[in-house]
């Protein structure tokens, strides 16, 4: 699959930073367990995306790894800052033992506090597994070593990931099955599973809204079966009385109409219904407001909004004749 079969670029590094900021203590939880048990999470954790920008300036362009700094308060009453790497595409790189130890000492040396370095490896090599940075000569040594998570070893533990109550645990099945399959059917089949088991969890809105946008980004499908994926999540959302993804609106933004968003969320609707009309996605907006009128948790207004049909349209569409 290449980068023109998407409907987006492929870059992993934003739905890891967003997983990261927004599941923190999900994600140490799943991952570094033993680390996870020393935070004081009463206290809650702080992204310091500033500062670690200030220590990496420098650092390569293009680099296809992710970095998240988040402040923690230890057990202990200590302030810790944990940096995390992330290793999201590409293939295994050889300096990055010695780019984890940079970070480490620069962090330390402009700021003072203890840092705890984790490692998150998501490629597919069995081999990489670079926990330790070693520099020697005339008798004067350096050892670093940090934890890692290897994501392909959770392979042989797949059911435990389907079981876990852990939402981090769809972010772990998502990224593995974007690094491990490449057809897409295989793809779509995978995803369409992931976003099945999301629904099924009982999350409220706004969590499903935010696991399905990251699954939706690590995941990405070429455009011909975007339509067929977008089609089966709104048939999983009747069967759990969940109408939460705006089907005709996704449907036009991933058939193209990229310029009608820049320009404004509303000309981008407006753009694609129309195009909706030739290709039938008017029906899918109908059919979306006629759900959401049966379940009668939206007034008339909102689910014009929502569907992008016009309010008189959905008025008349209404179960009740003389509503």
């Amino acid at each position: 699959m290449t980068d023109q079969d998407t409907a987006r670029p492929t870059d992993h590094d934003s739905p890891w930073k967003e997983a990261l900021e927004y599941y923190f203590q999900e994600f140490t939880q799943l991952l570094f367990p033993a680390i996870h048990d020393e935070v004081d999470w009463s206290r809650g954790y702080t992204p310091m995306d500033k500062e670690l920008q200030q220590i990496t300036a420098d650092a390569e362009s293009g680099r296809r790894h992710a970095d998240k700094l988040i402040k923690v308060q230890a057990r202990d009453g200590a302030e810790t800052w944990v940096l995390i790497h992330v290793e999201v595409q590409g293939e295994p790189e050889d300096p990055f033992a010695e780019r984890m130890y940079t970070y480490q000492y620069r962090l330390r040396d402009r700021y003072g506090i203890d840092v705890v370095s984790l490692a998150v490896l998501a490629d597919t090599r069995s081999s990489f597994r670079p926990m330790c940075y070693r520099y020697a000569r005339w008798g004067c040594e350096l050892s670093f070593t940090f934890p890692t998570a290897k994501l392909i070893d959770w392979e042989e533990r797949w059911a435990e990931l389907e079981a876990s109550a852990n939402v981090f645990a769809l972010v772990v099945m998502a990224q593995i099955r974007a690094k491990r399959l490449r057809q897409g059917g295989t793809r779509r089949d995978a995803k369409v599973a992931l976003i099945r088991l999301l629904y099924q969890r009982g999350y409220g809105r706004e969590q499903i809204l935010r696991l399905f946008h990251i699954i939706d980004w690590m995941i990405q499908l070429p455009k011909g079966l975007e339509r067929e994926f977008l089609e089966t999540v709104y048939a999983i959302e009747e069967e759990n009385h969940m109408p939460y993804i705006n089907t005709a609106e996704r449907l036009g933004r991933q058939e193209g109409f990229q310029k009608g968003l820049q320009e404004g969320r509303q000309e981008g609707r407006q753009e694609g219904r129309q195009e909706g009309r030739q290709e039938g996605r008017q029906e899918a907006a109908r059919d979306t407001a006629i759900n959401l009128l049966k379940l009668g948790v939206l007034p008339d207004e909102q689910i014009a909004q929502v569907t992008g049909l016009p309010l008189d349209e959905v008025k008349a569409l209404h179960p009740d004749p003389s509503h």
